[in-house]
């Protein structure tokens, strides 16, 4: 294998020559077992393991429950018309619970393979891993998988293999153009014909795509003799077309390199001045530019400690190097430095931009930190699909155990960013949200299990969100030394600014200087131009403006304002919960002549005062999380789903049947939906699936306001005036 390792360390010099890519699908549709058999193909991997081994698997309760949790990199070598390309690969989970990884995995990678499976078509869970991709400006190609099943179990002709191919294609295509941006949308269509679509059986190990298909002189009859031909004759086809050689082609000739996808995923992913010499680096993937490296997952290896894995978007990196963590803003050395070769890390002298590479020794670094050796703009935060939404309290069973408890939340928090985890040190009770019940459950489970801590937890709690619905009169706040006043209103957030929001069309974080892009994109939802100027911070979903007009010592005072601003945001005067579509203007101030009189002491109080007097003028309510589920079981539990639907106040929102199954979309309040697993398992004897299809804020029914505000405020124990 040392010729391998060789041929992989020249190959991270000429970035031209690398892909960087994922697969995304849908849980179940096969994802593991085809990276496992590209592994194998590529001589990454032994033939026979492949597809049983799940190398990317490495989590025992990965391999035990039969789903990928945690993604992993792998690097290959393919060699295409004579040349070799090193191919880097991030695997991701299909399981929305995970989706966070998925997310973090496009930050990285250029291109990603869509794994879509030929019997049940386009799943929700394909559409928000499409979404994610297309977000971060990843190209797709797409791979029909379980074809055999269609042969074998469905038994279709040629030409109705072929009507079924057509209507996935155009399914994907359409969602393409829906979600990409419009210069992307139609540029990135995938076709048969150009060679962006391969169809095979990753279980079986072959796959088709056109250009393969005419140079070798295969049609889709031999492939349907094979198997008619029955015994291990269908075996043949994976020595005439092996998985690995048509589909990592596809790869080396339909994705881009990091050279050209850097050109325009660079503008969309950093917010710093392209005109600089760092954005210059950036554009052009220099590996003699300044540095910049993205970790999008931190592993902890038994030896070496903690590996960030990451892409390096430009310069090099090198044993020993000193490095500078934009966010946590200080400065760390680079210990070790590595590329992958399969799984495996091997350790280089230095590593170079355009790869997917390992470094230890950023000591503390999160996932999403922008990593240079010169201060530089940091990266734009990876903003997750789903929001951690239901939390539980954890703590240790034997009280000398803390220490190790907190320890290990935190390592957890860093190895999957997507939970939140609150420690408080003095009570022992730490909190842990995550996307929903199994999520939770895993994690608790690796705690046990994985760290060896017994722990205990309490029955998950649900997150709302506190908000109002109608503009506010002006409010005023007084500092506590009766010295300033600060006049304030409160008001719903337009809709049209709450999704560009979430959708990451308008980044979230203060706006310090005139930003141009900015006001365009605000004016292009329907915000006038005055007001588009008046945008002081985003934060969480929720907005600051400062209204006010010639006041001098305003640039003393605004951080502070803001940061009041987001203290309320972060706990609302209802029950301290964290605020939603909220938008505060400052409308005037009056302030002391002297520095010293307006210092934090007297700022917070007295604008947090303002904004929740402002708050209850407004007609304040509470905004409960829903999530839509998609639900399929056999045709005769329809009736038995759709009531245990309406016990948990959930809507309907599409029923379509077909001969066997039934497939119900519904929309269900997030409180109602603890136990739902097990719920839907004995209203369909084990036999109905759900999927998480998206989440969002509705508001509560009126007649449960009162009651919930109540409930949440006794369980935190606040006291009237708190």
């Amino acid at each position: 294998m040392a010729d391998m390792t060789s041929r992989v360390k020249e190959l991270q010099k000429t970035p031209e020559k690398i892909r960087n890519i994922a697969i995304c699908a849908h849980i179940d549709h096969g994802k593991t077992t085809f990276s496992d058999n590209l592994l194998a193909g590529a001589g990454m991997m032994s033939e026979e393991l492949a597809g049983k081994a799940r190398t990317l698997d490495f989590h025992e309760d990965e391999a035990e429950r039969g789903i990928t949790i945690d993604s992993a990199s792998v690097s290959m070598v393919h060699n295409v018309e004579g040349s070799d390309y090193l191919i880097n690969l991030i695997d991701t989970p299909g399981h929305v619970d995970f989706g966070g990884d998925v997310t973090r995995a496009m930050r990285a990678v250029d291109g990603a393979i869509v794994l879509c499976c030929a019997c049940e078509g386009i799943m929700p869970q394909t559409e928000t891993v499409l979404r994610q991709a297309l977000r971060e400006r990843v190209k797709p190609v797409l791979f029909i998988n379980k074809v055999d099943r269609l042969i074998r179990e469905v038994k279709l002709t040629p030409e109705e293999m072929q009507k079924r191919f057509i209507e996935i294609i155009n399914n994907v295509n359409k969602l393409i153009l829906e979600i990409a941006e419009e210069e992307f949308g139609s540029k990135w269509q995938v076709s048969v014909g150009e060679g962006s679509v391969a169809f095979g059986s990753a279980f079986h190990n072959w796959a088709l795509s056109v250009p393969y298909m005419q140079k070798e002189g295969i049609t889709f009859k031999d492939i349907i003799d094979a198997y008619e031909a029955g015994g291990d004759e269908y075996k043949v086809l994976a020595k005439k077309a092996p998985l690995h050689e048509v589909v990592l082609t596809m790869v080396v000739n339909k994705h881009p390199n990091p050279v050209e996808a850097q050109k325009y995923r660079i503008p969309k992913i950093w917010h710093g001045d392209l005109e600089s010499k760092a954005g210059k680096d950036l554009l052009s993937c220099n590996i003699d530019g300044e540095v910049a490296f993205v970790p999008i997952k931190i592993v902890i290896d038994p030896h070496a400690g903690e590996v960030a894995a990451g892409r390096l978007f430009s310069g090099r990196i090198r044993q020993g190097d000193e490095l500078y963590m934009n966010l946590s803003k200080k400065k760390v050395r680079a210990q070790q430095v590595s590329i992958y070769k399969g799984a495996h890390r091997i350790q280089l002298d230095e590593v170079l931009a355009g790869n997917v590479v390992g470094i230890v020794g950023l000591k503390d670094v999160f996932v999403g930190e922008t990593v240079s050796k010169n201060p530089i703009e940091p990266f734009e935060a990876i903003s997750h699909i789903f929001e951690p939404v239901v939390t539980k309290s954890i703590s240790a069973k034997k009280t000398a155990d803390l220490p190790k408890l907190i320890e290990v939340l935190r390592q957890v928090g860093k190895e999957d960013p997507s939970l939140r985890i609150e420690i408080n040190e003095e009570t022992g009770e730490s909190l842990i949200s995550g996307m929903g019940e199994l999520h939770l459950e895993i994690i608790e489970n690796r705690i046990k299990t994985e760290k060896g801590l017994e722990v205990e937890s309490s029955p998950p709690i649900v997150v709302f969100r506190e908000s109002v619905s109608k503009k506010s009169d002006v409010a005023v706040g007084r500092s506590p030394n009766k010295h300033n006043d600060f006049f304030m209103t409160v008001e719903p957030l337009e809709d049209s600014i709450v999704e560009a929001i979430a959708e990451g069309k308008l980044p979230e974080g203060r706006i310090k200087k005139k930003d141009k892009s900015l006001d365009e994109t605000l004016v292009s939802l329907g915000i006038s131009r005055e007001e588009a100027g008046q945008y002081r911070d985003i934060y969480k979903g929720c907005v600051f403006l400062d209204r006010t007009k010639g006041i001098v010592q305003i640039g003393e005072v605004i951080e502070l304002i803001i940061d009041a601003f987001e203290q309320v945001v972060d706990a609302g005067p209802l029950a301290r919960e964290p605020c939603h579509k909220l938008k505060v203007s400052v409308v005037d101030m009056k302030l002391h002549e002297d520095a010293i009189h307006r210092g934090p002491a007297q700022v917070y109080p007295a604008v947090r005062n303002a904004i929740k007097e402002a708050f209850s003028k407004a007609n304040p309510v509470i905004y409960e999380p829903v999530q839509v589920h998609q639900i399929e079981a056999p045709n005769e539990f329809m009736g038995a789903i759709t009531s245990l639907i309406s016990q948990k106040r959930g809507n309907l929102i599409d029923v379509k049947q077909d001969a066997s199954t039934v497939t119900i979309k519904a929309e269900i309040p997030v409180q109602e939906m603890i136990g739902w697993t097990s719920d839907l398992r004995s209203a369909t004897e084990g036999r109905g699936v759900s999927s998480l299809v998206s989440q969002s804020f509705k508001r509560l029914p009126s007649e449960l306001q009162e009651k919930v505000i109540r409930q949440i405020r006794d369980r935190k124990g606040l006291a009237e005036n708190q």
